[in-house]
């Protein structure tokens, strides 16, 4: 049976989480806690704040594990037209017991197996790899649970340099997994984090190389009775000097309703500490105020989809969110990287469905989304504006634009070519209904169809 790594916790108020049945109440009652403060913000995406270096990338850590059909699944990053992958490096695995040279990757203690087959074969699938570092050994805290904060500030800085040596071609670097949850990092204080585990892993990681990005934060979206809220542990990070070359986030939805450019009505008008895709811009201006112009990295999104979650949504509209999704990270200053997480859902019943197949390897509707996102980007009257983007292939991409009329594709002029990192944007003169999809036309594929709204 596939699994995911036993400690992802999903943030959104479902009865099916990664890990735990009795998480989405705790959810459900911070959430409620929340509606009675302040106002969230939302705002339409701006053409002039775009992020002119955004990737799209993908995680699926059980997807690509260290199995025999690792390499047949990576052709489906070139079907996807993706080369980013985030991937959890799980610290208590690859550490079972104290290394005598902990910097150093030779050091016997260290397990290198199944990371030297995962990261090996992305490397050499042209893949960029974001590594995120997760689960403290027990050696390093006393004998206690992974998620309980190593008690030497060198330790976890000493074991990045051992895979940066290992893996010199890594660049991107992600300390730690939702440490505002207890569930990954206890105490869950800011303080720690910071002086234990983000800043020495900054400095040790730019000391062997200027070239590394690291990022701090990746932050569950609200509080939970057992967290803190993004914006109370980002702004405990302030207060202990953190330092970071991007602030990290997990904007997941938290409502029903809920999409990438705003809450259903009514629903979220007085959160408080909630930051989402749909108010992405407060994530935005909490880093600014926090942090300066830091980059943003999303490193993990997604909708789960009914079926087989009750509380997901359809699997038409999270073909569509995926797609809107694209076009709110890429509209947002700052923003430099947004991760999908899951490729195939999980199996088991009270497993993680946001995937871009269903657990049978079956495509989703979100699978050519993906591949092929479409959006409306804007409306005036009838001028309408029509973003989206051929991912696979390399280069300005041969596409053709069609619009639906009396039943049939047709159309609207001639084939275009997208810009070199394969976006396009089209207006067209549309009526409320209309639908529009395109032909990337070497391989005869079509995208979903978007409807005018």
């Amino acid at each position: 049976m596939r699994s995911q790594n036993p400690d992802r916790r999903h943030p959104c108020p479902s009865p099916k989480s990664r890990r735990r049945a009795t998480r989405s109440l705790s959810i459900a009652l911070a959430l409620l806690a929340a509606l009675a403060t302040s106002a969230a913000l939302s705002a339409s995406p701006s053409a002039a704040a775009a992020s002119p270096s955004i990737r799209y990338g993908i995680q699926d850590d059980a997807y690509f594990s260290a199995t025999p059909s690792l390499e047949a699944r990576l052709g489906t990053l070139d079907q996807l037209g993706t080369k980013l992958v985030r991937h959890m490096l799980s610290w208590r695995d690859i550490a079972p017991t104290r290394p005598q040279h902990p910097a150093l990757p030779s050091d016997p203690a260290y397990r290198w197996t199944a990371t030297d087959r995962v990261l090996g074969a992305l490397h050499a699938h042209g893949t960029t790899v974001l590594v995120t570092f997760y689960r403290v050994p027990s050696w390093a805290n006393g004998g206690r649970g992974s998620s309980v904060v190593p008690s030497d500030k060198h330790a976890l800085a000493d074991f990045a340099v051992a895979v940066a040596r290992r893996y010199p071609w890594l660049r991107l670097w992600e300390v730690w997994n939702e440490p505002n949850l207890r569930t990954f990092l206890n105490p869950n204080s800011p303080r720690l984090y910071v002086e234990r585990m983000l800043n020495p892993t900054y400095r040790a990681l730019h000391a062997l190389s200027p070239s590394n990005r690291v990022a701090g934060g990746a932050t569950a979206p609200l509080s939970t009775t057992t967290g803190l809220s993004p914006v109370t542990f980002m702004r405990g990070m302030r207060l202990a000097h953190a330092q970071l070359d991007a602030y990290s986030h997990h904007p997941y939805p938290v409502t029903r309703g809920e999409g990438p450019f705003g809450f259903a009505r009514g629903v979220c008008r007085y959160c408080k500490g909630v930051l989402t895709l749909a108010n992405l811009p407060a994530l935005v201006e909490e880093v600014r105020r926090d942090f300066g112009p830091k980059r943003i990295w999303l490193t993990e999104s997604g909708w789960q989809t009914n079926p087989p979650d009750r509380a997901g949504v359809s699997p038409a509209l999270q073909a569509r969110y995926v797609a809107e999704s694209a076009l709110r990270a890429r509209r947002a200053p700052l923003v430099d990287i947004l991760i999908h997480f899951g490729l195939q859902d999980e199996s088991r019943t009270n497993g993680w469905q946001s995937g871009l197949m269903w657990a049978s390897g079956r495509a989703k509707p979100s699978f050519v989304s993906f591949m092929l996102p479409i959006a409306e980007a804007a409306r005036r009257g009838r001028r309408t504006n029509i973003w989206g983007q051929v991912r696979p292939g390399a280069g300005r991409r041969r596409y053709l634009l069609e619009t639906l009329k009396r039943g049939h594709w047709a159309g609207v002029g001639r084939p275009a070519l997208t810009d070199l990192d394969g976006s396009y944007e089209r207006e067209v003169h549309a009526v409320k209904g209309m639908r529009y999809r395109i032909a990337w036309l070497p391989s005869n594929t079509f995208s979903r169809a978007v409807v005018v709204q």
